[in-house]
């Protein structure tokens, strides 16, 4: 009976592990709590990186052209497109299942310190403070 146990440990360990494993990974395509965006997150260089892959209004409803950066205050980046957007920039680990780094912020065309968190196999939570205020919202695995 003992050996018996102790396979049953083994196997609930083994099973705990691919779940906590699955938990920490970041890489995929994440809903933003609103709704409005998904980003794409992949692991570059020892870090993660970050784009804007989809939006729900994709134009611009005065133009009708496809929507830009246009509360970026530099000129030059103000005309890039909101699709394939940067967000994150120096993302690096910063303990287990944590990044931080600065993140993009298009909605007033500033970039805030961040920390970006995975806190289950399909929820982010997202984090962004400017000096002592600090804000975040939660985001969610797309496409499962």
């Amino acid at each position: 009976m003992t050996s018996r146990f102790a396979a049953l440990i083994l196997l609930l360990a083994a099973l705990l592990g691919t779940s906590a494993a699955h938990a920490q990974n970041v890489d995929g395509t994440w809903l933003t709590q609103a709704g409005d965006a998904r980003v794409k997150i992949t692991k570059c260089g020892g870090g993660i990186c970050g784009h804007i892959v989809w939006l729900r209004e994709p134009y611009d409803t005065a133009t009708g052209q496809p929507a830009t950066d246009s509360k970026n205050p530099n000129p030059a980046l103000a005309k890039r497109s909101m699709i394939g957007l940067p967000l994150f920039s120096g993302m690096e680990p910063a303990g287990p299942n944590k990044w931080s780094g600065q993140i993009y912020n298009a909605d007033d065309g500033s970039t805030y310190a961040s920390s970006i968190s995975v806190t289950g196999a399909d929820s982010l939570r997202v984090e962004g403070c400017v000096g002592a205020l600090c804000g975040g919202e939660t985001w969610t695995r797309a496409g499962r």
